[in-house]
């Protein structure tokens, strides 16, 4: 396969879609017959799935981008050493590990692509469902089906827009972590939130784009690899991802080993800013 301009997004998904496939298919096989794992030195659960999946992807990226660095989860975790980069892919192969072990079909497959510190492209492709999310050329955020049965080509895919819905106070729809770290029963209060919904991985961003929800927030432990890849798709439907100031979430900073710090994604501009001190309840 010949390198190509990863500026060229469609281009860059019809590449990948092979190594996408793939990996969906792979994680869907271990996910039927039996989730083995163990714990990383952070002690975070691992399976072969993670490790399988995201050779897949690095074979896939090293093919049609061989000059563009990869931050990937477990070639972290596996002692890569955190370097500067002023572009870069960030993959993780399994997002939802914890869920995935645990039999619930919350988890996804995450590429995103960075340049000068801001997610340029995401994709995010949903196995168990075969929704496949992305960022076109045109700079929009679409979602299709990838099914894994069937090679079905790039060029005649049926890709469907995704704006964002305009938030209703009164109604407000807000998606929640599974795991610790979810979001604020504070910043809930305080918006006024009713409907809280929780769900595993990079789904999240992927439903608030679909116009399916208003907001998730978290307030606990993620890395850049759980959300440049929902960040672009989110802004490219319309919506945005900021810290609790109100400024927009970046990325690159190797020099913390891409931890993110605490987080909202809004389905338009933000509700809300400021500080953990000045909600209206303690942190979950």
């Amino acid at each position: 396969m010949s390198p190509i301009d990863v500026n060229d997004h469609d281009a860059l998904i019809a590449a990948l879609l092979p190594a996408v496939r793939e990996a969906g298919r792979l994680e869907m096989a271990h996910f039927t017959n039996g989730v083995k794992f163990e714990q990383k030195a952070d002690r975070s659960p691992v399976t072969a799935a993670d490790r399988e999946a995201e050779d897949i992807l690095l074979a896939g990226l090293a093919a049609v981008a061989p000059g563009v660095p990869v931050v990937a989860e477990e070639r972290i975790a596996a002692g890569a050493a955190c370097e500067y980069a002023k572009r870069f892919f960030l993959v993780d192969a399994l997002d939802g590990t914890r869920l995935f072990i645990r039999g619930k079909p919350e988890f996804s497959i995450n590429i995103g692509f960075v340049e000068d510190g801001r997610t340029r492209f995401g994709l995010i492709y949903l196995p168990p469902s075969e929704r496949l999310f992305v960022t076109r050329s045109d700079g929009f955020a679409y979602e299709a089906r990838l099914s894994q049965k069937d090679e079905v080509p790039f060029a005649v895919m049926q890709f469907k827009r995704l704006v964002t819905r305009t938030p209703d106070p009164a109604t407000l729809v807000a998606f929640n972590s599974r795991g610790v770290g979810s979001a604020s029963a504070g910043l809930l209060a305080t918006l006024k939130v009713q409907d809280t919904r929780p769900l595993g991985s990079s789904m999240k961003f992927c439903l608030i784009a679909a116009a399916e929800g208003d907001l998730y927030a978290r307030f606990g432990e993620t890395y850049e690899w759980d959300t440049a890849a929902g960040q672009a798709i989110l802004e490219g439907a319309g919506g945005s991802v900021t810290k609790l100031d109100g400024s927009l979430l970046t990325y690159g900073h190797f020099e913390r080993g891409y931890r993110n710090p605490y987080f909202i994604a809004w389905g338009r501009q933000p509700l809300w800013r400021g500080g953990e001190s000045e909600l209206s309840a303690p942190r979950a």
